[in-house]
């Protein structure tokens, strides 16, 4: 019976590698940078949610996630603030690097307390903006 288990999770998991690396491939195609914000911000709210699972090892989360992710989130952040244009973007681009910023500042605050409340904080915040740039994103494809 374990054995069983094990394939099935092994092709789970050859499941979701394929399907990980397909998504990439097509960002890697797309030139929309639309597009390739949006797909950051939703791989930036996943990783913070799992850190946020994992944050407390004494209670059932895994190191081993719990790292993974707050690394993963920290390198997207970066990105994200990288990519900013202050110059074109003005008042918006600075708000947005300041949003940025108070996430990476509450994840390495709730690294340091094992506690998730900042991180879960950050996230509603950035899931506002995330909402509000695929609707921007919807509007472009029906008035473009």
């Amino acid at each position: 019976m374990q054995e069983i288990e094990v394939k099935a999770g092994m092709n789970y998991g050859k499941i979701t590698k394929a399907y990980q690396n397909a998504e990439n491939q097509a960002l890697q195609e797309t030139e929309d940078p639309h597009l390739i914000v949006l797909a950051m911000l939703n791989a930036l709210l996943k990783s913070m949610g799992i850190f946020a699972e994992n944050i407390d090892i004494l209670n059932g989360g895994q190191q081993e996630l719990k790292s993974k992710h707050f690394a993963r989130a920290l390198t997207i952040i970066y990105a994200l603030q990288s990519s900013l244009d202050f110059e074109k973007g003005g008042d918006i681009a600075e708000n947005l690097f300041q949003l940025y910023e108070f996430a990476r500042q509450k994840l390495m605050e709730d690294l340091s307390t094992n506690k998730a409340e900042g991180t879960i904080q950050a996230i509603h915040c950035l899931a506002d903006i995330r909402d509000a740039w695929d609707e921007m994103g919807k509007q472009n494809v029906e008035y473009g």
